[in-house]
């Protein structure tokens, strides 16, 4: 289903759509650090393109950023997130968060990351995490 690239939040105000990815592999994260805001480590996202699934996002998405190739994912979250302000001056974000299974070599993206690297748990805890992504790490009791 085509998802718009904007909308109205549940107070009005101006709202992207967006998709993230958690990638997991042997109790490893995969993390991005963005060169654009918003800064701080982060799972692969971005936002849905006029005319995409969310589906379709995800699997774009995961190939800029990581090189990487989707074979099977889960929805794990669907919500409104009006603490996520984006690059392009938007506050409010409804995200489609999603456990990913790839294949494939990573392959960084300098146009969209300074580094791109698997990361513990502990680790993990120890970085500055993007807010909407430590969020959803907190939600899912990660960190």
């Amino acid at each position: 289903m085509a998802i718009p690239k904007e909308g109205k939040s549940k107070d009005g105000k101006a709202m992207h759509f967006s998709v993230g990815a958690l990638i997991e592999n042997g109790g490893k994260y995969l993390l991005i650090d963005r060169v654009k805001p918003p800064f701080g480590f982060a799972g692969v996202a971005g936002h849905i393109d006029e005319g995409e699934s969310a589906e379709e996002a995800l699997v774009r998405e995961v190939k800029e950023e990581s090189g990487l190739d989707v074979e099977n994912f889960e929805l794990l979250f669907e919500e409104e997130a009006s603490f996520n302000t984006c690059r392009r001056g938007i506050d409010v974000h409804y995200w489609y968060l999603f456990r990913c299974v790839v294949e494939g070599k990573i392959k960084q993206n300098i146009e969209e990351t300074k580094s791109i690297g698997w990361y513990t748990l502990e680790e993990m805890k120890k970085l500055e995490l993007e807010p909407v992504w430590k969020y959803y790490f907190e939600k899912m009791g990660l960190i």
